[in-house]
């Protein structure tokens, strides 16, 4: 994004309900972090709607200011480094395997997370607003303590190393559960291509699988899957079966600002993954 174009900057930080911050400094991250995720849903209807995803930053910019829809990690955190980039702030991005089932990690360029640096000499930080349900609040990259956040205890370690060259690698836990492996050497938005095309198009990618999406609430959680909507309080969780096409549709509109004029498809539509 051009710093010079500030009416692009604006009509994001409106997208968001944010206001311009004085200065890119921590208090300005934590705030555009918690905005981005309480308003921009993480989803992957494109997939399933059969849209072309393209990995280019004005077509991110696009989808989620002009157009007021989500997406998934590559769009989300590409879409966010734009924005505070124009702010001020030095954003890296980082390149990540998410920890799966019985431990395995994930595909290289399974996730994508940003490092921050800000003007107030505190960091760098980790910044991710599409991870799902994950910190919400940016953690200090540089910390071996636990991070409290409000949705769990938060520490980031030295990674094993498991043959090979070691580079760094540090593992993000959330309640002492791994999440992903952060690698920290900084990457370029086309490395990340492969890994989205890998979600967009495999069977064993759960994006293919069926539509969901979902943002953060003050409270919790709120989340469409298929007909099921899913709103999480605290610890309680609460299930609604919509029945009708129109009601799904409705819950988009209403619940995450996305407006459809038809449903997605369960399976994967044969999105094309391409880098502008």
């Amino acid at each position: 994004m051009d710093p010079q174009l500030p009416q692009t900057v604006d009509a994001y930080l409106e997208r968001i309900g944010a206001t311009r911050p004085t200065r890119p400094d921590a208090a300005a991250l934590r705030e555009l972090q918690l905005r981005h995720l309480t308003t921009v849903p993480f989803e992957n209807l494109s997939i399933h709607l059969g849209e072309n995803i393209v990995l280019e930053e004005q077509a991110l910019l696009d989808k989620i200011v002009v157009d007021r829809r989500g997406g998934f990690c590559y769009e989300l955190n590409g879409a966010f480094a734009a924005l505070l980039r124009a702010l001020g702030f030095h954003v890296t991005l980082l390149q990540a395997r998410v920890h799966g089932d019985e431990g395995r990690l994930g595909i290289p360029y399974d996730h994508m997370a940003l490092r921050v640096e800000t003007d107030d000499g505190t960091g760098p930080w980790l910044a991710d607003v599409g991870f799902g349900d994950h910190a919400q609040h940016p953690l200090v990259l540089g910390d071996r303590t636990p991070q409290r956040d409000p949705r769990g205890a938060f520490r980031i370690v030295r990674a094993p190393v498991e043959g090979g060259e070691d580079y760094g690698d540090l593992d993000v836990l959330r309640d002492g559960l791994p999440q992903f492996r952060l690698d920290p050497r900084p990457r370029a938005l086309a490395d990340f291509r492969g890994g989205a095309w890998y979600h967009r198009t495999s069977p064993d990618s759960g994006f293919t699988r069926s539509p969901v999406c979902s943002r953060f609430t003050t409270t919790g959680r709120i989340t469409l899957k298929g007909h099921k909507l899913l709103t999480t309080v605290g610890a309680e969780r609460h299930e609604t079966r919509l029945d009708s096409d129109e009601e799904v549709l409705a819950a988009y509109r209403e619940h995450f600002g996305v407006s459809l004029d038809r449903l997605p498809a369960e399976g994967g539509a044969g999105v094309s993954v391409t880098n502008g």
